[in-house]
């Protein structure tokens, strides 16, 4: 478990003075996957440097399981910090290092056995799905592997906290699935809290349990991933929420752009919406998937434009937010 209570980072004083962070609170259980998201300069990347503590924040806490890191002495916070393992854009490899070697180097700079090290790294690399690239150079590795090989070695010390940092910044999007499919994985094996720092929203709906907006150096929402994608008021739900492209309606029908604010939306609801009004719904446009096994998403309708406050009525009842503005097509 990791938590954070009212991190804040300021650099500089008086009229030079920036906050970079202002009172950031969240908390991550153990077994869960919390996304960080933001524009640029938002301070996602003071955020991560916070986490691990290779900045200090000015104020606040970051607890890992109970102990308050930010109160530790600097000998105690080196032995505490191996809670966190991190996970770099860039993976951080040694290029003069084997992956074998990249991966023993925290056991290494611990004074571990040569006997022990060695079992430890065959093992993490076998369980990144490595174990044939030990001997590998990192320019011998493609880059999908090369984050595979940095997170085999965040893990080396058994975290119980992973930090990931943009970590699956540009890897194509095969690539990305594989990282994003390893790391569900060794979070329900190893229980492990991970923060997964991205820019990319794709990638938050395939990976996330709970998101959090950074903006501007506080957190402008959060919540479950589920709960903010079947909210039609969620700003960052609009954010992540799939979209799709619309053709033109007829010219006697009113567009309804319309979001699954439920998580138990029938499959056949356009059919049985369009028997309920009397008159067939025309799709336009959706975009839908499954997350979490429940099905979110939006979709924009051409509904004949006399049906007005009925049809809200209708599609309420099959769990279709209509709270959003419609726009009469041009006749």
């Amino acid at each position: 478990m990791i938590e954070l209570t009212e991190l804040t980072k300021v650099y500089g004083h008086g009229e030079h003075r920036t906050v970079v962070l202002d009172r950031i609170n969240f908390r991550v259980d153990a077994g869960e996957i919390l996304a960080v998201v933001g524009p640029s300069g938002a301070g996602k990347s003071t955020l991560a440097q916070c986490i691990n503590l290779l900045t200090a924040p000015t104020s606040g806490s970051v607890v890992v399981n109970g102990e308050d890191l930010t109160t530790l002495s600097s000998q105690k916070l080196r032995v505490a910090r191996r809670r966190i393992g991190t996970v770099f854009q860039s993976a951080g490899l040694f290029e003069r290092r084997t992956a074998a070697q990249n991966v023993a180097l925290p056991l290494d700079y611990l004074g571990v056995t040569a006997a022990e090290s060695r079992a430890r790294v065959a093992g993490l690399l076998d369980r990144v799905g490595l174990s044939d690239k030990a001997d590998h150079y990192p320019f011998q590795l493609s880059g999908g592997q090369k984050q595979r090989v940095g997170i085999a070695r965040a893990l080396a010390l058994r975290p119980s906290v992973l930090l990931s940092d943009e970590a699956t910044a540009g890897l194509d999007p095969t690539t990305t699935d594989s990282v994003v499919a390893l790391l569900r994985e060794l979070r329900d094996d190893l229980d492990l809290s991970i923060v997964f720092i991205t820019h990319e929203m794709d990638t938050v709906l395939k990976i996330a349990d709970s998101v959090a907006r950074l903006d501007r150096g506080s957190i402008a929402e959060s919540g479950r991933l589920v709960d903010l994608l079947t909210d039609p008021q969620s700003a960052l739900g609009a954010e992540l929420r799939p979209q799709g492209v619309a053709s033109k309606p007829a010219d006697s029908q009113q567009v309804w752009h319309v979001v699954y604010d439920s998580p138990d939306v029938p499959s056949d609801w356009i059919a049985r919406a369009s028997l309920d009004l009397g008159v067939p719904i025309a799709v336009l446009g959706a975009s839908v998937q499954e997350v979490h096994g429940v099905t979110v998403g939006s979709a924009t309708l051409g509904i004949a434009a006399d049906l007005g406050h009925r049809a809200t009525e209708v599609l309420a009842r099959y769990g279709l937010s209509t709270g959003e503005k419609r726009v009469r097509s041009a006749a």
